[in-house]
């Protein structure tokens, strides 16, 4: 059985991990823009000019999911005391 603690410690890292992929994917956005649309046109069949639209949609549901589902249990669960 987890613990509270256990759950904290997961949420807590698992807030983490996600964090800084979100910023590793917007810092490779970023730095090698031009080489990694055209590899995800290349890969995928999309148009260039439609990348960076899913891009920022991906980024962004990306960032929602991270935020309702992981940083706000692990804060409300060291609000509470655990």
């Amino acid at each position: 059985m987890v613990t509270l603690t256990q759950l904290t410690q997961f949420l807590g890292w698992a807030s983490f991990i996600n964090i800084l992929l979100l910023c590793f994917m917007a810092l490779m956005l970023i730095l090698m823009r031009n080489w990694v649309t055209s590899m995800h046109s290349k890969m995928f069949a999309i148009p260039a000019s439609e990348l960076p639209l899913i891009y920022y949609k991906f980024m962004a549901n990306y960032k929602v999911l991270t935020v309702v589902f992981f940083l706000v249990p692990y804060l409300s669960l060291k609000c509470m005391g655990q």
